[in-house]
């Protein structure tokens, strides 16, 4: 009897010999069913924390805490065979000191089985990525602009665009690039400057709304699918528009639940094949029984 072999994910080193090479594809995912479809056509899945909003309905990725996150990112990891999976490290849980960062990271990392973690900041969390780095603990970086930062930032705009900005967020990348992270998203900034940045770093870069010169590319998967609509970055192309379509399929099957005859023989239990139009028809005649005008409508479109 022959074994198929399991196919192996892919590890962070085979994402780093990516950089300048074949492009990293990436999406988000939040559920298992999901996950598993998308695991062959992508190489990088990340539970992002914008599950807040897609799926919980927050405005922000704020509220999000660590438990929801490993919640999810154990639901993701479950299925999928080849991607390498990431989970986002949500707001407050490694900010406060390097010491917090690694509790929170050891703990999606054993409780999820998941490969890797993201956080997001410059300069500033450069030490936290280098204590997780060298505690084996691999490191997503995130720049440009930065969700849970979203009050700091003053809303969801495009960055580097002035030049003092633009050189912080140049900073802010290879700070990140070089204290150990092994690979970085970059997200809402301008063309130029994605390009440039991910020239400067050695790591893989990941854009969203950064630049095709990016190593890899990334999009949320409800935006790329029409399910999140309450607005849309302009980075954002809608693959398909699933939104309506769900839409459509909940009033086909509100009409027919509410209408006189709710279902059909084939998907019930213990019900008789239904007979042929004329059959039925002639049964009742036979038995001096017109039938109720809804099931002489039925006899109708069976002939």
């Amino acid at each position: 009897m022959s074994v198929q072999a399991r196919p192996k994910r892919l590890s962070v080193t085979q994402i780093q010999s990516r950089k300048g090479g074949d492009k990293i594809v990436c999406l988000t995912a939040y559920t298992s069913s999901v996950a598993r479809l998308l695991d062959r056509e992508v190489d990088l899945l990340l539970v992002g924390d914008s599950l807040a909003m897609t799926v919980y309905g927050f405005d922000s990725t704020l509220p999000i805490g660590l438990d929801t996150m490993i919640a999810h990112g154990a639901a993701v990891v479950r299925l999928p065979e080849s991607a390498l999976i990431v989970v986002d490290l949500p707001f407050g849980s490694y900010q406060a000191s390097p010491t917090d960062a690694f509790r929170a990271a050891a703990r999606v990392l054993a409780e999820t089985g998941c490969t890797a973690v993201k956080l997001e900041g410059g300069e500033e969390m450069a030490e936290t990525v280098a204590f997780l780095s060298a505690r084996g603990v691999p490191v997503m970086g995130h720049v440009g602009l930065t969700p849970q930062a979203v009050h700091a930032l003053g809303g969801y705009r495009s960055r580097g665009h002035a030049p003092d900005e633009r050189d912080k967020i140049t900073r802010d990348g290879i700070a990140i690039a070089e204290a150990g992270a092994f690979s970085l998203v970059i997200e809402g900034v301008a063309e130029s400057l994605a390009r440039e940045l991910t020239a400067a770093v050695a790591v893989p870069t990941i854009g969203i709304g950064g630049s095709p010169a990016c190593d890899g590319q990334i999009l949320v998967v409800d935006d790329m699918l029409g399910l999140f609509t309450e607005f849309t970055p302009k980075f954002v192309k809608r693959y398909r528009r699933l939104g309506d379509e769900i839409r459509a399929a909940a009033r086909e099957y509100a009409e027919e639940a509410a209408g006189p005859l709710p279902g059909s023989p084939a998907h019930l239990f213990g019900a008789a094949a239904p007979k042929r139009g004329r059959e039925v028809t002639a049964g009742l005649a036979e038995s001096g029984q017109a039938g109720p005008p809804e099931l002489r409508a039925v006899t109708l479109n069976l002939i």
